[in-house]
């Protein structure tokens, strides 16, 4: 297979958000051709139109702009309506165009949009993002991307205008599967020291006095730092990834675990934390919120 060269692609942005604004910032300074999907939130299009972007009324003009169509939104449901709606993309995609998929999706959503590009000669790359929208901006973010490893080195350039690093997790898909296992874990780690905080409070045992503990022992750094470390100083912000997309992406995963043969149990507890979090009103406070007591 033959894959097109694309390190004077044309990119077509879809999804300004915190993230995505950052990508696009991060395209233009590495001189990269950019369109956008205008959006009723204007202070995002107008940011980096001011910068030498285009703005694209519909998905299909964009798509018709773009060698690469760059999706950056919530989930599957917004990413079929920009693929599948009215004037969506499909609707004028053309052979040897690419369409990465930043969005932490639903394989099994996936699986039919990729079968579709792949019917109108196109390509799909999933691509989802680790880090927060400050490395956005500074063109840091993490990416593993599911594509064959021809397809991976021809999107290589587009990828490394916003990515540190970028993992190959294998063929098409792989990558969003990868993103759901990781997320499972940070997910579940997060409300076990949620969990244990409040253990702790209701047995007389000081946030602090666990922490000193627990961060000189082989959870020490990272995401102990973030959540416990966190809530001993009052900060609930340190991770920028909501109560909302957390428990999609716990649904995201048991969708995917559905089919196999081994029950996750533990997936279902945390799929039930996080939704009765949704339900007190908290799905858009940030994740360590959810150690917050008292």
């Amino acid at each position: 297979m033959t894959y097109p060269t694309l390190t004077h692609a044309r990119i077509g942005l879809i999804g300004l958000g915190l993230m995505g604004h950052g990508i696009g910032r991060s395209l233009l300074r590495k001189g990269f051709a950019l369109s956008v999907l205008g959006h009723r939130n204007r202070q995002p299009v107008e940011s980096l139109v001011g910068l030498g972007a285009q703005e694209a009324t519909d998905p299909a003009a964009l798509a018709r702009a773009s060698d690469v169509i760059l999706i950056c939104v919530t989930g599957s449901p917004q990413v079929e309506a920009l693929i599948y709606g009215e004037n969506g993309v499909l609707s004028a995609l053309q052979p040897a165009q690419v369409v990465i998929d930043c969005s932490t999706s639903d394989p099994r959503s996936s699986a039919r949009i990729l079968a579709d590009i792949e019917a109108k000669g196109g390509w799909f790359v999933d691509a989802p993002l680790g880090r927060t929208p400050v490395e956005a901006e500074e063109g840091r973010l993490n990416t593993m991307v599911g594509a064959p490893s021809d397809l991976l080195e021809a999107v290589r350039p587009v990828l490394a205008a916003y990515c540190e690093n970028i993992v190959h997790a294998g063929p098409a898909l792989s990558a969003q599967k990868l993103k759901l296992i990781n997320n499972f874990v940070v997910v579940s780690t997060t409300c076990i020291l949620a969990e244990a905080i409040e253990a702790g409070q209701l047995n007389g045992v000081d946030a602090a006095a666990l922490y000193a503990l627990m961060s000189k022992g082989p959870l020490g750094g990272g995401l102990l730092d973030m959540i416990l470390g966190g809530a001993v100083e009052g900060r609930y912000d340190a991770m920028k990834f909501s109560v909302g997309n957390a428990a999609k992406d716990i649904g995201y995963f048991n969708n995917m675990m559905s089919g196999q043969a081994r029950v996750t149990r533990l997936s279902q507890d945390v799929s039930q934390v996080m939704e009765e979090a949704v339900s007190r009103g908290q799905a858009a406070a940030y994740l360590p919120e959810i150690a917050r007591r008292g």
